[in-house]
């Protein structure tokens, strides 16, 4: 599964709003090869012993997956940015994630000037909710110019969410791992795997069993999907991971990946990441318009005391609150009071 053949440059996928200022990376248009992530003989070969099958008609959605296998063909964009992107504005909107910026990077350059194609080390992102982890994950897949997975696992109910369940079962469908390469436009989408530490494995089925081998390149080439039985290559998945607690996690797991402890921001960056997503949200809105361009120094204060999770919700309804009152400045007053029985994270002096 290794054919490639050239196309165009093609622009960022057009459902990636314009944001404000604060929000934006200086993209380098990407550029794209062909990758073949499936072979459709294969398919075929499958088809064809279905259909002949006795009980073919108890397997309809196994004959409709293949036969959509066979319409979308096996050709997926395998994307890069052409060039080392300018990051500034992402080192600026996530301070506490230089370090895995700066992993990126190196990765991005090293695909430059090359056929090659961007192959990101899988990284676990080791830190305490709310700080941003999966909001990182969706700045990435854009400055990547692919696509973006979730997979939650802690409300994962069965062991086959990512490698699929066995077709001779009621109600069985592919994974999340065939889904993004099958029915999306990228052979090298981004996939979160958020709170791995909380997989719940038992007797039966080990929800973290698939990334043994897809976390390896080799054996990734050669991923099976226990709905379909059709080897396709996952090796170019950019595979990110969030925990709070690595010690939940098999070493053999935590052995593949890059391990970058995320800590909470800093009282200044985190006043850093209020002002960008202030200005942020006044530029995907046309409300925005009306409030005023910078916020105030109070609000910015007392947003820092949060979670960057919390802050998004607390900014939402602090324009609510001011529009309310007819005022084109947000003001401190205007955020969620915190209730009694909660607590806030704080932020590192």
């Amino acid at each position: 599964m290794q054919a490639h053949s050239l196309v165009p440059l093609f622009p960022p996928s057009s459902s990636q709003a314009p944001c404000a200022k604060a929000d934006t990376v200086d993209f380098s248009i990407p550029i794209a090869q062909l990758r073949i992530v499936y072979h459709t003989d294969e398919v075929e070969r499958r088809l064809t012993k279905l259909q002949k099958s006795s009980d073919a008609k108890e397997f309809e959605s196994l004959r409709s997956t293949y036969q959509r296998m066979l319409e979308l063909g096996p050709d997926r964009f395998q994307v890069k940015p052409n060039g080392v992107p300018q990051m500034a504005s992402l080192y600026e909107q996530l301070p506490n994630f230089t370090e895995v910026l700066d992993d990126v990077k190196r990765h991005v350059a090293l695909s430059q000037d090359s056929s090659d194609g961007l192959e990101v080390t899988p990284m676990l992102l080791l830190g305490p909710a709310g700080i941003g982890k999966t909001h990182f994950a969706k700045k990435l897949s854009e400055l990547l110019g692919t696509g973006m997975s979730l997979v939650p696992m802690s409300s994962m109910t069965a062991g086959w969410l990512l490698s699929g369940s066995s077709s001779q079962w009621r109600g069985a469908r592919p994974g999340k791992v065939f889904e993004a390469l099958v029915d999306g436009r990228y052979a090298n989408p981004v996939i979160v795997v958020d709170e791995i530490d909380k997989a719940s494995a038992d007797a039966q089925y080990d929800p973290l069993g698939a990334l043994y081998s897809l976390l390896e390149h080799d054996t990734a080439q050669n991923f099976t999907d226990e709905f379909a039985e059709v080897p396709i290559d996952a090796s170019q998945v950019i595979w990110i991971t969030t925990a709070n607690d690595a010690r939940c996690i098999p070493d053999p797991i935590l052995n593949r990946m890059n391990v970058f402890e995320i800590e909470a921001p800093s009282h200044e960056q985190a006043r850093v990441i209020a002002l960008n997503l202030y200005l942020s949200i006044c530029g995907e809105h046309e409300w925005g318009q009306r409030f005023d361009p910078v916020p105030h120094d109070d609000l910015l204060h007392a947003l820092a005391d949060m979670a960057p999770r919390e802050m998004r919700r607390a900014l939402m309804a602090g324009f609510g609150n001011a529009r309310l009152a007819r005022r084109n400045e947000v003001q401190a007053d205007d955020l969620p009071k915190t209730g009694s029985g909660k607590t806030r994270m704080g932020f590192i002096q």
